[in-house]
């Protein structure tokens, strides 16, 4: 509230400071106390402030201070203006002991200094010695304060002091309520009575005249009669200025205000024809803004030019009407050539023939019939590596439209999508405003990766916010909490990508088209690493194709099969990047690199092979099944072993780091076998002699899922019946009690697994038929499908005859 809070500059309250209060708790020599002069500040015990050090010798003193944890005396100066007063004449009687906590050097190159009030003292003289020279010292005596003799009448003081300097603090700052919340933070009475005795406006003699008092009432009312006579002060000026503006016309006031307003900007920041409001005035037109959006834009820039350009407020709405004029209003044209897009789709992605054919469809509807069409909201889920996000820059590309990438992994608040109220500090558009911000079109391609990866918590859901953004019947009025205004979001083309589809809210994946990648094949990774991977990695290392490196067939195959393990190719590119490094560090050390590189060449390059593809490891024994599983990095085969131990009980054993499903499918596959024992020619007996065993290899892998369903009943049977499994069979379906084979998932990654294995026969549910028949041929080239309906189908083919 004061003015001046140093040697010349106003009171601040500091906010709580972490201190060790044993550094800070030395005995005061009253003989001999080291003071330091303020010009104009009164500080009062208790009261924690930062005071700016002017003078090189309370410089030192503080610096000293604050290293040796020394108390000094704080004492205002009679004569604000005195550079250098002596302790006799220049300072008043009465000070305060206190700490210095710290010294901070600001950019600008002056200092403060933490300071924090302990006991009064009065001056008695000039001390013993300066702790060196040019700086002050007393000699004084200790004061303590008294408590107030009517408690209740102080209590009621504190009350009538408190709501007065919360008022004449929100008066006097034009409607700041800053320190009159911090007033009520305050609980103790004593410490808010010396917080506001420190930063009230008035003259230092005032103040002394109250630190003086030792009595705590008294203070406490001699402080309440400088308020009242302050507040009388502001009310007759008020009702002067109020009589004084009511002579004047409206038009009057007006142009006086302008006048002022006109004259202090020109003196503060010169000439300012161009200046903020005329410049937002500016690009508004040029925006284009439709009108509602115009009518909020004006009012808001009327708002702007009330306000002191120095004010928070002005930075606040500057920011808000800078957002206004920087969003899109119109879509950008265009060009409906079909057959560039083509070749874009075509060229860009190799192996994904169904997904640019239904994206080449949607980018014939808006290019050739109907340019205003609702964009449909694409979902492009698949393993990683796969080419998601890659595929939405060359759909924009395609469209010739522009893009922008919003990255939704890990978001959890749903102010990062709708965006902050503007009555927060720090508040600003949500990501979706920003990308369209970005883009500068009402009509670009918005990728939304990783919506499956959507978090929640208190701040609310993200994945709700996300519903009006991606339903083509809402979005035309998608409402920004930043923004607050209305806005088209019908004519975006949004394309989300995830992993699975299982974490994605049910409505909110109801309102996206599903469209699957699924994992390359050995031939396509090969094609893939020639057009596009092994070209990029060059030029990122600073190659051409001329370069000299170079990598057979064979290579590229035993390095997709050795040192890869995945669906996509990410893994595969950073191999070859690790190749191309190598090969750049070889030719600069004047080694020899292998040219072109082999299979034989990559354990030296790359060490040992990571990886072990999946193989068929044979039918020697009975109760050996193979089967396919589908995991998140694409198809693997997965062997069920069944094996019979002599023991009473009729016990089931089940080992493999199994989930709760597949334990559930083996108990069934049990109870089938025994159900049917006769049809199998398996003796009753057999079941009551021995304990039945079920694993799965690789136990450190977690397996779920009910696929496994006829790869275990095969197993069983087979243990029991002692007949082995037919060469090169896989197999892949859920069972039933009764016996029937229900479809599964997964079928392509499952197909690429097996024909890696080596597996030419596959045997799955009759309703997978429709899954194989999507399937391009040359994916099941080499391939045997037998589909079944009962488990009785399965065994009668899968069970050799012996």
């Amino acid at each position: 509230m004061s003015k001046d809070n140093d040697e010349s500059t106003k009171v601040v309250q500091v906010g709580h400071i972490e201190i060790n209060p044993e550094k800070f708790n030395k005995p005061v020599d009253t003989t001999d106390l080291p003071i330091l002069a303020t010009r104009n500040l009164v500080l009062f015990p208790g009261v924690t402030i930062p005071i700016a050090i002017t003078r090189d010798s309370s410089l030192e003193l503080a610096r000293r201070a604050s290293d040796e944890h020394q108390p000094i005396g704080i004492v205002c100066q009679v004569d604000p203006d005195t550079e250098s007063p002596s302790v006799t004449k220049g300072l008043h009687r009465y000070g305060v002991v206190a700490d210095v906590f710290q010294v901070v050097e600001l950019p600008d190159g002056s200092h403060t200094a933490i300071i924090r009030g302990r006991e009064r003292f009065r001056v008695l003289g000039k001390g013993a010695s300066a702790i060196y020279p040019g700086s002050l010292s007393a000699k004084v005596k200790l004061l303590s304060d008294k408590e107030p003799a009517d408690e209740a009448e102080f209590e009621a003081t504190m009350t009538a002091v408190t709501s007065m300097a919360g008022e004449i603090a929100t008066r006097s700052s034009n409607g700041d309520h800053s320190f009159a919340n911090s007033l009520s933070s305050i609980k103790d009475l004593v410490d808010r009575l010396n917080y506001i005795a420190t930063n009230i406006p008035a003259d230092a003699q005032q103040k002394i005249d109250m630190l003086s008092k030792g009595q705590l009432g008294q203070r406490a009312m001699e402080l309440l009669r400088h308020l009242v006579d302050t507040d009388n002060k502001m009310k007759v000026y008020e009702d002067v200025m109020a009589r004084a503006k009511s002579k004047m016309s409206d038009s009057q006031r007006s142009a006086f205000l302008q006048s002022q307003m006109d004259a202090i900007k020109e003196e503060l920041y010169g000439d300012t024809e161009d200046d903020d409001a005329e410049s937002l005035t500016r690009r508004a037109d040029e925006a284009g803004m439709p009108e509602y959006a115009r009518a909020v834009f004006d009012k808001q820039l009327a708002k702007l030019r009330r306000l002191n350009p120095s004010t928070p407020d002005y930075s606040v709405e500057y920011a808000y009407l800078e957002n206004l004029v920087e969003l899109p209003w119109h879509p950008a044209e265009v060009e409906n050539d079909i057959a560039h897009a083509r070749e874009v789709m075509e060229s860009s992605h190799y192996g994904l023939e169904k997904i640019n054919r239904r994206i080449l469809e949607q980018i014939a509807v808006v290019l050739l019939n109907n340019p205003s069409a609702k964009s449909p909201i694409i979902c492009l889920v698949g393993p990683p590596g796969v080419g998601k996000t890659s595929l939405g820059r060359s759909v924009a590309e395609a469209m010739g439209r522009k893009y922008q990438r919003v990255s939704l992994g890990g978001v959890h608040d749903e102010a990062e999508i709708r965006g902050h109220r503007r009555t927060y500090i720090g508040a600003m558009p949500g990501r979706i405003i920003k990308a369209m911000k970005e883009a500068g079109v009402t009509n670009p391609v918005l990728l939304l990766d990783e919506v499956d990866k959507l978090g929640r918590d208190h701040k609310g859901d993200p994945a709700s916010a996300l519903l009006e953004v991606l339903d083509p019947e809402q979005n035309t009025t998608f409402h920004d909490n930043y923004i607050d205004l209305d806005y088209d979001l019908s004519k975006v083309l949004f394309i989300a990508t995830a992993n699975t589809l299982s974490t994605i809210d049910p409505p909110l994946l109801d309102r996206m088209e599903i469209i699957e990648l699924s994992g390359y094949l050995l031939e396509e990774k090969i094609e893939i690493a020639r057009r596009h991977l092994l070209p990029k990695v060059l030029k990122e290392c600073g190659l051409d194709a001329e370069s000299g490196f170079n990598i057979t067939d064979e290579g590229l195959t035993a390095l997709i099969e050795d040192y890869t393990a995945e669906s996509g190719v990410r893994t595969l590119e950073k191999q070859l990047g690790s190749l191309v490094r190598k090969h750049i560090l070889a030719k600069a050390c004047g080694e020899s690199f292998p040219d072109p590189v082999t299979p034989a060449d990559l354990q030296g390059l790359l060490g040992l092979p990571r990886y072990n593809k999946d193989k068929y490891e044979g039918n020697e024994f009975t109760g050996v099944v193979t089967g396919l599983a589908w995991t998140q990095v694409g198809g693997e085969i997965l062997l069920a072993e069944a094996s019979l131990a002599p023991g009473k009980g009729d016990r089931l054993s089940i080992t493999g780091n199994l989930g709760d499903v597949m334990k559930e499918s083996a108990t069934i596959a049990l109870q089938w076998v025994k159900s049917h024992a006769d049809h199998l020619q398996i003796p009753t007996e057999k079941f009551d002699q021995n304990n039945l065993h079920i694993h799965f290899p690789e136990g450190a892998i977690p397996k779920d899922g009910p696929s496994a369903g006829i790869t275990i009943a095969t197993a069983i049977a087979s243990a029991f019946t002692s007949r082995k499994v037919r060469e090169r069979i896989a197999m892949t379906g859920e069972i039933t009690l009764r016996g029937k084979v229900l479809p599964v998932g997964g079928i392509k990654e499952k197909i690429l697994a097996a024909k890696r294995a080596g597996i030419t026969d596959i045997v799955l549910s009759s309703e997978n038929r429709r899954d194989i028949e999507d399937i391009p041929a040359n994916y099941v080239t080499g391939l045997t499908f037998h589909y079944v309906d009962t488990v009785d189908q399965v065994l009668a083919y899968a069970l050799l005859p012996e």
